[in-house]
């Protein structure tokens, strides 16, 4: 009896930790997806940076 216990509990404990896993995932999908939107907003804010310095004479940034 002991035995089989002792697997139940590491069955048990391996179908949890999946669970977690497939919750991490999908948080870290969703972190990197407002990674990616936040790294496109700063490439349009320097875009537009630049074109207003190109307007004034300036120098790029660079």
């Amino acid at each position: 009896m002991a035995l089989s216990d002792r697997l139940w509990d590491g069955l048990s404990t391996v179908i949890k930790m999946n669970d977690r896993i497939v919750t991490l995932s999908g948080q870290m999908n969703a972190q990197q997806q407002k990674i990616e939107d936040l790294t496109a907003r700063v490439v349009r804010l320097e875009t537009a940076l630049e074109i207003a310095l190109a307007a004034q004479g300036r120098k790029r940034l660079t």
